[in-house]
């Protein structure tokens, strides 16, 4: 007998929090490519 494959759905919180997650990695991640850009250090005020 064939089964029909099991769909779970998501919970909406759980879509919201990695939408939050994934806005602030891409807000991170440009602040990380302008202070490389203005100061040439990848951690400004590390060696």
């Amino acid at each position: 007998m064939k089964q029909s494959p099991q769909i779970q759905k998501v919970e909406p919180e759980k879509v919201i929090a990695e939408r939050i997650n994934g806005w602030a990695a891409m807000i991170g991640f440009m602040a990380l490519v302008g202070a490389y850009l203005t100061t040439g250090q990848i951690i400004p005020g590390y060696v």
